[in-house]
């Protein structure tokens, strides 16, 4: 009985360890509450960016039934994998979220914003390529570690 236990305890606490790994490499949906915590409180800062990350991050501005926004989540998942550790991948629902939609003028999907540490926010619009978004992050969110 007391190894029945053992091999229980184990398999819950690896599985568990994946979770948190596999949560970690993949694209985060975001909430009004959550985009204060984790990107920019434009209600505590209305004047000022702050940014409240501790990594670079890119947010996507989609909605459920925007075609180029579909065409783009599988590449956003690919680099979340790709640039596991060094920048998140936020997707924000525009159906869902309109006011933080509003709150950064999105007028047509998919926006892509660019957040870097210590630096403005920087706004494309469309779905660019791979090749594109990759350039992006490399220039603009991750030149400071080169």
């Amino acid at each position: 009985m007391k190894h029945l236990f053992l091999v229980v305890s184990l398999l819950v606490s690896v599985y568990a360890a994946a979770e948190g790994v596999e949560s970690q490499q993949g694209t985060s949906h975001l909430t009004k509450a959550q985009f204060f915590e984790k990107v920019y409180n434009y209600e505590k800062n209305p004047s000022e960016w702050v940014y409240e990350g501790d990594k670079p991050c890119l947010i996507d501005f989609y909605a459920s039934w925007c075609g180029p926004c579909k065409r783009l989540a599988p590449i956003l998942e690919e680099l979340a994998a790709q640039y596991a550790g060094k920048i998140y991948i936020y997707k924000i629902n525009t159906e869902e979220e309109r006011e933080l939609a509003a709150a950064f003028g999105v007028q047509s999907i998919p926006t892509l914003l660019f957040c870097p540490m210590g630096e403005r926010p920087q706004i494309a619009k469309g779905a660019l390529p791979k090749e594109t978004l990759i350039k992006a992050i490399e220039e603009v969110l991750l030149k400071e570690s080169k």
